[in-house]
């Protein structure tokens, strides 16, 4: 079997990501795809997404590769204040090449992440022009984090990202782009409970279990909505 380059890997993404200018697209679907794929070119050993679905609400985890990305950025948000809500607040990267030293104000998010295992991060904002939506969050368990040019690259995946999100349709229509927002941010809560009845009834952990559910609705041709909201209902099981 042929390995597709790294190069091939992320030419692949940018046109996965530019699909989404079209009508019709997965919101949830294309911010995994984001998160894998930046987990694989980058060697991050975790990535998520944290999202908002306009100026006066609050930030969620909406995309995660484990579930050791989706806790320290729970960690966060419950806090208050991290790296991750540090990059969405100010829309800056957020370079952090040494976990143990880090500011006063983010002890919590510290301890929480060398627990897991992570020892240097970097969150780079999900921005169109003045418009900052969340933050794209790579953690690994080895110092240094992101380099200058990777640190452009994955720059430029996230504003291709929000490009997708947003739309000029939804740049000029507010309620088009929070009803965008809100979706994903639904689809999240209906996925971790679909999650949850998975693994148990097929004895599998929280990522095995989304697995299964992302495969199904691939395989499918489903939104992956639909497909979690039919194992919450319980009118489908895998």
């Amino acid at each position: 079997m042929v390995t597709k380059s790294r190069e091939g890997q992320l030419v692949e993404t940018f046109v996965t990501l530019a699909d989404t200018l079209v009508v019709g697209y997965d919101v949830v679907d294309l911010l995994h795809t984001l998160v894998e794929t930046c987990a694989t070119l980058f060697e991050a050993s975790a990535v998520g997404i944290i999202l908002t679905a306009g100026d006066d609400t609050d930030l969620e985890v909406v995309a995660s590769t484990n579930e050791c990305s989706r806790l320290i950025e729970i960690l966060q948000l419950r806090a208050g204040n991290g790296p991750c809500v540090e990059c969405y607040t100010t829309g800056r990267p957020v370079a952090i090449p040494n976990l143990e030293v880090l500011s006063p104000d983010w002890t919590r998010f510290r301890a929480g992440a060398i627990e897991l295992g992570f020892k240097s991060m970097h969150s780079v904002p999900l921005r169109l022009r003045s418009t900052t939506i969340g933050s794209l969050n790579l953690f690994w368990d080895r110092l240094g984090g992101l380099g200058a040019d990777d640190l452009r690259t994955v720059q430029a995946l996230a504003d291709t990202a929000t490009i997708g999100i947003l739309q000029e349709r939804a740049i000029r229509e507010s309620d088009v782009a929070r009803a965008q927002l809100q979706h994903a941010l639904s689809s999240r809560v209906l996925i971790e409970q679909a999650k949850g009845v998975v693994a148990f009834t097929h004895t599998v952990n929280m990522d095995e279990a989304f697995a299964l559910l992302r495969q199904h609705a691939r395989s499918n041709g489903l939104p992956l909505n639909d497909v979690a909201e039919r194992i919450v209902n319980r009118s489908l099981s895998l």
